[in-house]
């Protein structure tokens, strides 16, 4: 409808001898504004009587009025015709109800989460993994082929921390232990850069033992935390697959793109940065070079998303540089999006490690306020990370998380379980074709599902959908305190065609967001 109107607009500039330029076609915030509006009129003042004129003459069957408001705006209003078609489409539709094809044919990679083994799976961790699910979802609605993937880091001074923890017994925060060491203890941090090094060349038997043995534990517990938060990944990446390659792309430009300093190789970009040390090992700016291509023999991709927080925004933007000398095919079909990071109220997360709190944590502290149930907690928590744009911080504030007030994922939950309720309730057909009175606020807004869909897509801004289904949810609401949906009237066929189709598009926005759709509650 939106392409419609603004096809109709092009049609008016040109029959009153403008050539088309920028204007907007967008939904207005008050509905008594009308269901859409544009400002064309603004951008042609002196034509503006003319263009409303001539879209009056014009108007698509599906456009009931057209009037001129303030300094120009021309408000348009959809006819009672449309709503009751708008309704039996989404029947119809059903759980198609919102995909589109605009990007058939367009292969996306999305690589997110990106937990190191050897460290804790911390809430810092549940950013880019909500994120990056949601976005490809979002992505998969729009038509497009989708892979999920997770880069992990299981080599590197990290890992190597962690290894000489486990060496002198330490089993319980391994990574914690041997970074404090490291840190305080000039001979331990001796030993740990020892370590690292016979990690990569794989040369002492007890120490492969141990990290073969960490690494297992720690990729089957990510995989536990995987399935409660209903995330599946395609494909596994990890940066000792990653590091010679990169090493070897580096190597291989030393002159041109890289050059050699105080014994290491960097990159003088916007800031310099080392991509081999002065060990002769990858960094990870070298890895990440080595993973792009390897992530494009894998699947060759038309765009690489990246998932990550904001603190590595600058980091990202000199590897981007140096892979727009070295591989720039690839540099130019690769996007990095940076997220905001998730606090608590108490602003220092603080938990038996002492700095972080981990995700396990989290959902159990939600969970305790749901009466123990985890679909519940899992929503919540999604819903708080994807309810604003990405590149923002949350403060995760676990009352609200919980509210059934509004804006929170329990509240679309319980507006979902109730159309379920009314529908199973219901001793008649739905039906869009009853006749009835009034068009109802809800059906204002059921109809706009696809395009929030492709907007957000189009702009990597799940939020739109969030934001979407809470006023679609406050709307129901609304609707089902105000009207007796089941009696015996002549409208109430077709006011259970409104709720059923809520509960299609309500599913079906929850299924995006990942948060579990409940039958009841």
């Amino acid at each position: 409808m939106q392409e419609k109107i603004k096809n109709l607009i092009q049609e008016a500039l040109k029959s009153v001898g403008v050539e088309p330029g920028d204007f907007v076609v967008e939904h207005p915030t008050d509905l008594k504004m009308g269901d859409y509006s544009t400002n064309v009129g603004i951008k042609y003042k002196d034509k503006k009587e003319e263009i409303l004129r001539y879209i009056e003459v014009n108007l698509p069957e599906e456009i009931e009025k057209v009037e001129l408001a303030g300094p120009g705006f021309i408000n348009l209003y959809l006819s009672k015709d449309f709503f009751k078609r708008s309704l039996e489409l989404i029947t119809e539709q059903a759980q198609e109800f919102g995909k589109s094809t605009h990007a058939k044919g367009f292969k996306v990679m999305v690589e997110h989460t990106d937990p190191n083994p050897f460290k804790e799976f911390h809430i810092g961790h549940l950013m880019p993994n909500v994120i990056g699910s949601t976005l490809s979802r979002v992505f998969e609605w729009n038509g497009a082929e989708v892979k999920q993937v997770n880069y992990q880091g299981d080599v590197g001074l990290h890992v190597a921390k962690a290894v000489w923890a486990i060496k002198q017994g330490i089993k319980e925060h391994p990574y914690v232990a041997g970074n404090k060491s490291y840190e305080e203890n000039p001979e331990a941090k001796k030993e740990i850069e020892e370590i690292n090094k016979k990690i990569y060349d794989k040369s002492d038997q007890e120490i492969n033992k141990i990290y073969q043995e960490g690494r297992k534990t720690s990729l089957e517990s990510f995989e536990e935390i995987y399935k409660k938060l209903g995330t599946k990944f395609d494909n596994y990446f990890f940066e000792s697959e990653t590091g010679e390659l990169g090493k070897k792309i580096v190597e291989d430009n030393i002159g041109e793109v890289f050059e050699k300093s105080e014994g290491a190789i960097v990159f003088k970009g916007s800031h310099t940065r080392v991509f081999i040390n002065s060990l002769g090992l990858p960094t990870y700016e070298a890895k990440d070079l080595g993973n792009a291509k390897i992530k494009y023999e894998y699947y060759p991709y038309d765009l690489s998303v990246i998932v990550t927080g904001n603190e590595i925004r600058e980091y990202f933007k000199v590897v981007l540089e140096a892979m727009g000398k070295v591989l720039p095919d690839l540099a130019k079909l690769t996007k990095h999006l940076p997220h905001g990071m998730l606090r608590l109220p108490t602003g220092k997360m603080s938990s038996r490690t002492g700095d972080v709190i981990t995700a396990e944590e989290l959902i159990e502290d939600v969970k305790e306020n749901v009466k123990g149930d985890e679909q519940v907690a899992i929503g919540a928590i999604k819903y708080m990370i994807l309810r604003q744009a990405i590149g923002n911080d949350i403060v995760f504030d676990i009352e609200k998380s919980v509210s059934t007030e509004g804006d929170s994922g329990v509240y679309l939950q319980y507006a979902y379980a109730r159309s379920n309720s009314i529908l199973e309730k219901a001793d008649k057909e739905a039906d869009s074709s009853a006749p009835r009175e009034n068009t109802h606020e809800i059906e204002r807004l059921l109809y706009r599902f696809p395009e929030v869909v492709e907007r957000a897509g189009k702009e990597y801004a799940p939020h739109y959908i969030a934001t979407y289904l809470t006023e679609l949810a406050a709307s129901f609401n609304n609707f089902y305190a105000h009207e007796q949906i089941i009696s015996d009237d002549k409208e109430s066929p077709y006011r259970l065609a409104i709720v059923q189709a809520f509960n299609i598009v309500m599913q079906n926005g929850l299924d995006i967001l990942g948060i579990p759709a409940l039958e009841k509650m």
